[in-house]
């Protein structure tokens, strides 16, 4: 089959994104914002499996602020003169002048999503939603790769000269944990919480932010209840969130990140992880301090603080959760019977090698295993793969640094993997109007 059969059967997309979070979303205005000023435009669309934008859902407590400035929002970073900016939602919504006058640099982040569903409603005509991404197939011309086919859940395939997986994050649980009716990890913390009209006792695992803003949340919403906090640590950690420590997430900062020795990138890392890694805001320290003093003042104590230990056994029963916390100091154990037990441990990056199939063969990876990926965030691949995959929101922190799955740079980076396709676009072929180019039912190379 010839690249010309090829092309004349299907229309061919320059870019197809897999995930519509914040990342793909920032690419997406980028696509908007360039083709909106040449004619020689990007076509692009994405692929998501929620059936609205959505981000962090379960965890838009209503006083959780953002930990980012809101300069660090969808596009200022790379256009300041963007009319996506966090400033231009305001002033949108009629908000801008009282905003000024909060004098605060980090917004509600029930606003700040809002931010991004305003966003997103604007490029929305680049979406599908409820789609799930099941499978990437190559599309073969002679022995090169000349395409990608992405293969959504009710058999419709997007093709692609270019692929973007923004996949995001997954939720993780220690090894054994299962999430049940009793069990919940903190990301369906909103989704389950209208479920208990009463408890007695509640459960929190983990010492980062969301741990302890589980732990606030729980402590207000039930007046009578006791909410026991669990970490391994003395105490909660502060981030460090002081103007140079700040360095690491600039964008500069992911060139010298990705230029330097693997010992340097490590070192790094480890010194500056209490910028981002298990740790929590200083004012949320300082309230969940005051509670936990004025309750042992007046001979209430709800709020305990089981430091220094962990969970050895989470037993669920007809009554609720037996939960056995083993201090690490002394081994002593305490059985606690809990209504509902939240695990705050984190995220995980997925491998996108499942998802890739037989291109992840094609994938090169360094000597630990991991994937080879290039400053442009493109996954290094072997020569017949003539398209570009690139990594977005996650799976380059060992390359570009701390700052791969986090906001700080979204803007920035979706300017630097638009820029890399634009430069590297293949020619010829006649592109159809983006609401062609979805191909009913399965295509086979």
């Amino acid at each position: 089959m010839s690249q010309a059969e090829l092309q004349e059967g299907t229309p061919v997309y320059d870019l197809v994104g897999v995930g519509f979070g914040p990342s793909n979303l920032a690419l997406a205005i980028a696509v908007a914002e360039h083709n909106s000023g040449t004619s020689d435009t990007v076509t692009a669309h994405f692929l998501e499996r929620q059936e609205r934008f959505g981000w962090h859902r379960g965890m838009l407590i209503e006083d959780a602020t953002m930990q980012v400035s809101f300069l660090k929002d969808l596009v200022t970073l790379r256009n300041p003169a963007s009319d996506f900016s966090f400033l231009s939602y305001l002033h949108a919504q009629g908000r801008l002048i009282d905003f000024v006058n909060h004098k605060n640099l980090f917004p509600l982040r029930v606003e700040f999503h809002d931010y991004f569903e305003w966003a997103a409603a604007r490029v929305d005509d680049m979406v599908s939603y409820a789609h799930e991404v099941v499978a990437v197939r190559p599309v073969y011309d002679g022995g090169d790769v000349a395409y990608f086919d992405v293969v959504a859940g009710d058999g419709e395939v997007y093709r692609a000269r270019n692929l973007v997986l923004a996949t995001g994050l997954r939720p993780y649980l220690p090894e054994g944990v299962e999430v049940s009716d009793r069990v919940w990890h903190n990301s369906q913390l909103l989704h389950r919480i209208d479920e208990v009209d009463e408890a007695s006792r509640f459960v929190v695992v983990g010492a980062g932010q969301s741990a302890a803003e589980v732990t606030a949340f729980l402590h207000e919403r039930f007046p009578k209840a006791e909410v026991c906090s669990v970490f391994s640590r003395f105490g909660y950690s502060p981030s460090d969130d002081s103007a140079f420590a700040n360095r690491i997430f600039d964008p500069e900062s992911v060139d010298e990140f990705y230029a330097a020795p693997d010992e340097v990138k490590q070192r790094i890392m480890g010194y500056h992880a209490n910028t981002n890694y298990s740790v929590v805001d200083l004012d949320l320290i300082d309230d969940l301090y005051r509670r936990l003093y004025r309750e042992k003042v007046l001979g209430n104590e709800r709020l305990r603080i089981f430091n220094v230990s962990r969970p050895v056994e989470i037993v669920e029963n007809e009554h609720g959760v037996r939960a056995t916390i083993e201090s690490l100091t002394s081994g002593e154990k305490t059985v606690l019977d809990a209504d509902i037990v939240v695990y705050s441990t984190g995220y995980r990056c997925g491998d996108v090698s499942a998802l890739l199939g037989d291109l992840a063969t094609h994938c090169l990876r360094d000597e630990e295993g991991r994937p080879r990926v290039e400053r442009d965030y493109r996954l290094g691949t072997a020569p017949e793969i003539r398209g570009g995959i690139y990594l977005q929101g996650g799976g380059t922190e060992h390359t570009h640094g701390i700052t791969s799955s986090l906001l700080s740079n979204n803007a920035v980076r979706s300017g630097d993997i638009l820029r890399s396709i634009v430069g590297r676009r293949a020619t010829g072929g006649t592109d159809k109007p983006a609401a062609e180019y979805a191909v009913s039912g399965p295509r086979s190379a």
